[in-house]
């Protein structure tokens, strides 16, 4: 039995014992959409970490926990009499030989962008010939990924830069703008040219073809390790109070971190300067 019908025959015990779990299990037979909406959302971040990690056994092991819940909502859509898991499958096929004229048609295209552009265009088109561009970007999606997946959408439609590098000034342009109510001490504003800086630094991501929520991932995984480096080594100079960090000295502090960096794999003279050893007060003697 090849690959394909084994899978198929699996999906099909899977399927069977959802069904069972529906009728007999207490905590199966009492769950909704609403109650499933949560433990989803916790399952894909899961997904997400295991993808992040490359741990192909977590990968593997996470896909067969979201598997379960998208057969859970559709034998909850089947008692409702809403869809059927045929239903699903059949539109989601449909879905992709008609969105993929290229390979299921006579379309030529010359690359990838130009798929995502045809992409974009047959959306549309499915709607009665009108789908708002950005209606298909849902509004509880987390920021960053919210604003990443905004500009790849616009950007099928033709809504971009001409040259990458263009973004540049616009950067600089936001930045100038927030600094400007920095100085005006308007929190409000602030907060809206900061936004605006953060548009503009993903949209730069997305140019320059960095994953932005990834990249701030590694940056924050980055922070982790070399902070709880330096917690362990104030530790260890018997500053065991949670607060020891703060009651550290703060050349001290910057005499451990500077070379922790080295230890960890990072060259801390082109690492971004986050405790400087520069330093002259008494209080920091």
């Amino acid at each position: 039995m090849d690959d394909k019908k084994k899978s198929v025959e699996e999906f099909g015990k899977l399927l069977d014992i959802l069904d069972k779990l529906r009728a007999t299990c207490p905590w199966d037979m009492k769950q909704t959409n609403e109650s499933l909406r949560k433990l989803t959302i916790e399952e894909t971040y899961e997904l997400s970490e295991a993808i992040f990690s490359n741990n192909d056994d977590g990968i593997r092991n996470e896909l067969g926990d979201l598997m379960l819940h998208l057969v859970f909502y559709t034998k909850i859509g089947s008692e409702k009499k809403a869809f059927t898991m045929t239903d699903v499958l059949k539109g989601i096929n449909e879905k992709l030989v008609y969105r993929h004229p290229h390979v299921f048609g006579d379309v030529k295209v010359s690359g990838a962008s130009e798929v995502e552009k045809n992409w974009e265009h047959l959306k549309i088109k499915e709607n009665n010939g009108y789908k708002p561009v950005l209606s298909g970007v849902p509004p509880s999606m987390p920021a960053i990924v919210k604003a990443n997946r905004i500009q790849e959408k616009v950007r099928g439609v033709g809504f971009d830069w001409e040259k990458r590098e263009q973004i540049w000034d616009k950067v600089l342009e936001e930045i100038t703008e927030l600094k400007k109510e920095v100085d005006n001490h308007d929190s409000e504003k602030i907060e809206s040219e900061l936004g605006d800086v953060m548009f503009s630094l993903i949209n730069a991501s997305r140019l320059y073809g960095i994953d932005p929520e990834a990249a701030l991932e590694k940056t924050n995984r980055k922070f982790i390790k070399r902070f709880n480096y330096l917690e362990n080594k104030t530790m260890r100079k018997g500053r065991s109070t949670p607060r020891r960090c703060a009651a550290t000295p703060r050349r001290l502090l910057a005499r451990i971190y500077n070379p922790c960096l080295l230890k960890i794999g990072t060259d801390y003279k082109s690492a971004p300067t986050i405790i400087s050893g520069k330093y002259n007060s008494a209080a920091d003697k």
